[in-house]
């Protein structure tokens, strides 16, 4: 075979085995296997053209025009990725601001949100928006290896509960509603990072006709995922076009009954063990200092929640030091360290929170209790993983608690 035709296939091999690499780190999971066959193909059919080459300096001349080329095409293929649409569903807004409405408060459960099978959009999402707002997160030859270890973390732990989770703590709200005869309050669910969108419940809330919506922010703290669910709310132009109030709750970072959870908890699973045995560890996910300055009120509020938190424990008779705060980044103490900070303080039977958490999520299923295994714990020194808030009753009073307050000051 001829050198520039030898040439000109290594320039398109490469090309297409940089294209395919990150379609195989960024694809679903049932299309992976397929992806990562093209690529290891590319690979090999890339060497046996430039080892055909016969001279020496045109092989060397091959490869670094090919490693060119693979690079344009990953980086390509990482903006495509980058770029793709949100595809969730945003209804029509039918209703005209001379439409008599039925009467009703609508509550727009709002909080995080993560797909129960992989699905990247969220992350995409939050790629741009740091990148409008010039805060560094992943660099972006990066993105599509963040991708491939999110895919990894689904296939470890099967599916996500978060989704499952918040329908359960919704019906579980409303149900307080109902008990008290309260029949005509409607409910929505929705995500910042899953199906439906903020801007799609208020959508049907108003299509259904309700006079007065409340966004129940079930978040831990103010903070740019707040910020964003309002953000799409607010281009709906509820208020301009309809003249109908949107209201929003305070975060639970204040929240004294969500505080008491905890101690509900390790009470629940305690058992016989003496008090000065027992160890807490309140884990957050943490965020760069240079995010601290965009987002103050982030780490702030997380940190003035948990220390509440651990003034519950000391006054119930827990030792001091056996409490503590770790973060999963960018942070520190991580987990294991605060493992083996108890360990020496003679702790036998450690629990650990994935304290910001809403519901189940990969961060508490998979990322906290990793963290806390990296400490290689000595025979006799229990761990128990109490997870995210959940469907705990005196969970649900606390978000039912913030909705009051909000409608009362209405």
């Amino acid at each position: 075979m001829k050198r520039p035709v030898l040439q000109l296939l290594a320039l398109i091999t490469s090309f297409l085995t940089g294209w395919f690499l990150v379609d195989f780190l960024t694809v679903h999971p049932l299309k992976m296997t397929l992806h990562l066959t093209l690529t290891l193909l590319g690979l090999v059919l890339l060497v046996v053209w430039i080892y055909a080459l016969k001279k020496k300096r045109c092989r060397w001349v091959a490869l670094a025009v090919s490693l060119i080329t693979f690079l344009v095409a990953y980086s390509l293929n990482t903006r495509s990725f980058l770029n793709r649409e949100d595809p969730r569903f945003v209804p029509e807004l039918t209703r005209k601001a001379e439409d008599a409405g039925k009467g009703h408060t609508a509550v727009i459960y709002f909080t995080h949100g993560e797909p129960e099978t992989y699905d990247p959009i969220g992350w995409i999402n939050q790629f741009n928006e740091f990148d409008e707002q010039g805060i560094k997160f992943v660099p972006f030859v990066a993105r599509p290896a963040f991708a491939y270890v999110l895919r990894n973390k689904y296939l470890e732990a099967g599916k996500s509960n978060h989704r499952q989770v918040h329908q359960e703590m919704l019906r579980s709200l409303e149900e307080t509603y109902r008990l008290e005869g309260d029949s005509s309050t409607r409910f929505y669910l929705c995500f910042l990072d899953d199906e439906p969108r903020p801007d799609a419940a208020v959508i049907q809330a108003l299509n259904d006709g309700a006079d007065t919506i409340v966004v129940a922010d079930v978040f831990l703290t103010i903070s740019n995922h707040t910020a964003e669910g309002q953000n799409l709310i607010r281009e709906i132009g509820v208020e301009d076009k309809l003249g109908i109030p949107v209201i929003y709750t305070e975060p639970m970072w204040s929240s004294e009954k969500l505080r008491s959870v905890f101690l509900e908890k390790v009470y629940a699973q305690m058992g016989d063990t003496p008090r000065e045995e027992v160890a807490i560890a309140l884990v957050g996910h943490g965020q760069p200092d240079e995010w601290d300055v965009e987002w103050a009120t982030e780490t702030e509020q997380e940190m003035a929640f948990r220390e509440e938190i651990m003034k519950l424990f000391v006054a119930d008779g827990f030792r001091p030091e056996n409490l503590g705060s770790a973060w999963m980044e960018f942070k520190d103490p991580k987990p294991a360290s605060l493992m083996e900070t108890f360990v020496e303080n003679g702790a036998t039977k450690i629990f650990y929170f994935s304290a910001a958490i809403s519901a189940d999520a990969m961060h508490s299923q998979i990322d906290v209790p990793r963290l806390v295994e990296e400490y290689d714990f000595p025979e006799g020194v229990e761990t128990m993983n109490l997870g995210a808030w959940n469907n705990h009753p005196t969970v649900i009073a606390a978000i039912r608690e913030r909705i009051d307050e909000t409608m009362d000051a209405l």
